[in-house]
């Protein structure tokens, strides 16, 4: 019985514990049993169905945050489940690497999630502009977070449609886009001036489209990864050392272009810099290390350098609710059951699926 009241529920990787069988039996005994549960994460769950999570999200009707990223088994059937059972209260959704997911198919759910603040589908294949503007064009005016990281469809376009539907974002990652071109850059730095997480790992936008975003919309960045962005040079650099102050932690890992000049330029500049990690960057010498004027930054990565606790601690996993406090949830439920507004949502959305099927076509002209 003490779970009747847990508000947070942690289950990575217990891939026997939620089973479906197992589930019903230790959580969903029967609907609106967990009315206190906002949080619950299932990442690697290999062995939940939609049955399964059908059963969990009718036992906790007030969920905010799900993490269910990496369950092998979750399909179209489960995701429209859960939309439609907490459109009104959640807030926070995790399906990446979900490889039974069709994100086109499951873009109408989706959009019906009118609160929701941070998205994550990195790895999901079908991924593609479209998805990206349908989701935004009805969504992106709360969206605070986005993970696309290991979408290879994505294209420019999608930056276009971020940038124009999300200009209130704070956390954004593009890693492994290697199709992006440095013309997407440049429409995320036009549009999205309050990022404060920004991760480009394995990208080919070059040195001087870098340090022009850095330019525009550096100033509120506090973790920026450039992990193995080949092109990242004495220009990124500069435009950090002055536009990127506020930074607490940097990846340049992989970044061989980057010298023993460039990264003190950053350093001393960035006093509230915490973590600069530098794996694969067997070009920077003690020339750096000592002479760098910096004793707050803890440098890990290097020969030189033996840091295991700095990287685990500044490493720790993703609070969720991050942006959305558990404190204010509390009427969650209360709206959820009022299902008086659902005409208006239902023709709303129409109109703004319509809306984004107008904008795509135009911009892809």
């Amino acid at each position: 019985m003490a779970l009747l009241w847990k508000q947070v529920l942690q289950l990575e990787q217990c891939t026997q514990f939620a089973a479906d069988t197992v589930i019903k039996k230790a959580l969903a005994w029967y609907s609106n049993s967990l009315p206190s549960l906002r949080v619950i994460s299932l990442e690697g769950a290999c062995q939940l169905s939609p049955t399964g999570l059908k059963a969990l999200v009718m036992s906790a009707p007030a969920l905010s945050s799900v993490n269910l990223s990496h369950c092998a088994l979750l399909t179209n059937v489960g995701i429209k489940i859960l939309a439609n059972s907490l459109k009104s209260t959640l807030r926070e959704l995790n399906i990446s690497y979900c490889p039974k997911i069709d994100a086109m198919d499951v873009h109408l759910s989706l959009m019906e999630l009118e609160h929701l603040e941070a998205l994550s589908v990195a790895g999901i294949y079908a991924v593609c502009d479209r998805f990206v503007s349908y989701i935004l064009c009805a969504l992106g005016h709360n969206i605070k977070k986005l993970d696309f990281a290991d979408c290879p469809s994505l294209t420019k376009y999608a930056l276009q449609h971020i940038a124009h539907y999300s200009r209130g974002l704070l956390s954004l990652n593009l890693s492994n886009l290697v199709g992006l071109p440095n013309m997407g850059l440049e429409y995320l730095g036009d549009g999205c001036r309050r990022i404060e997480t920004l991760k480009l790992c394995a990208n080919r936008f070059s040195d001087d489209t870098i340090a022009a975003f850095l330019e525009a919309s550096g100033q509120s960045l506090k973790e920026l990864s450039l992990n193995h962005v080949k092109e990242v040079g004495s220009q990124t650099a500069y435009s950090i050392a002055k536009y990127s102050t506020n930074l607490l932690s940097l990846d340049l890992s992989g970044c061989k272009k980057i010298t023993d000049q460039a990264l003190g330029l950053i350093v001393d500049s960035c006093k509230s810099l915490k973590l600069l990690k530098l794996f694969c960057c067997t070009q920077i010498t003690d020339v750096f290390l000592n002479r760098h004027s910096n004793p707050m930054v803890h440098i890990v990565g290097l020969q030189s350098t033996s840091s295991r606790d700095i990287v685990s601690h500044f490493e720790s996993s993703e609070d969720f609710l991050e942006y959305s406090p558990l404190k204010f949830l509390s009427d969650d439920t209360d709206r959820k059951n009022s299902g008086s507004s659902e005409p208006v949502l239902k023709k709303r959305r129409q109109g703004k699926l319509m809306e984004a099927e107008t904008e795509f076509s135009m911009k892809r002209k």
